[in-house]
């Protein structure tokens, strides 16, 4: 009786046992472990580094943008292209900075938009070009900015082709592709303005 009663608590204890051993492995196998439930960012440090850079590229643009706008004297299609240049770089910076602050990045705007810090950055104008272009006039400050928005163009796209060889995020490269395309024909456009 004592043999059957022991072999009886043996038996309940091991299946007891067993069925804490299913439960912690059906439990794992239907909850995903903790780090993986919030979404993760597909962004890589080129992503990071293209946004990063873009920003401050970005702002420059609008305000080369802004000193023609101000002059007298501009050639309309200049105008025109500066006016072009604000409108479609303004959303893409508020766009890049939304993405920055979801992947959690620090972004120091300070230190990002001075052209000391960014001066080998390409296509980004010194402030004696900025202050050359605020100088100038008429037909000078409407050759002058053709001039520098084309390098400063073709060097968001040299960026822009440096994201999408190396970066990881959709929503990055869909942005650069669309820098490419869009900055690829202001600067044929441009250069047809110099031509003339």
């Amino acid at each position: 009786m004592k043999k059957t009663l022991f072999f009886g608590a043996l038996a309940l204890a091991a299946s007891a046992t067993l069925a804490g051993c299913a439960s912690t492995a059906s439990d794992t196998g239907s909850r995903p472990p903790a780090e993986s439930a919030a979404p993760q960012s597909q962004a890589n440090a080129a992503d990071e580094m293209f946004v990063t850079m873009m920003i401050p590229h970005h702002e420059q643009a609008i305000e080369m943008s802004d000193i023609v706008l101000a002059a007298d004297g501009v050639d309309p299609a200049v105008a025109e292209i500066a006016a072009q240049v604000k409108a479609a770089q303004q959303p893409e910076i508020d766009k890049m900075l939304s993405w920055l602050e979801e992947w959690g990045v620090a972004y120091e705007p300070e230190g990002s938009a001075s052209h000391s810090a960014h001066g080998g950055m390409d296509g980004m104008l010194s402030a004696e070009d900025l202050a050359a272009l605020e100088s100038a006039s008429g037909d000078d400050v409407g050759r002058l900015f053709l001039e520098q928005m084309i390098a400063h163009h073709e060097g968001a796209v040299d960026m822009a082709k440096d994201a999408l060889a190396e970066g990881n995020d959709p929503k990055v490269r869909a942005l650069a592709e669309q820098v490419v395309a869009d900055q690829t024909e202001e600067i044929t456009a441009m250069q047809d303005l110099l031509a003339r």
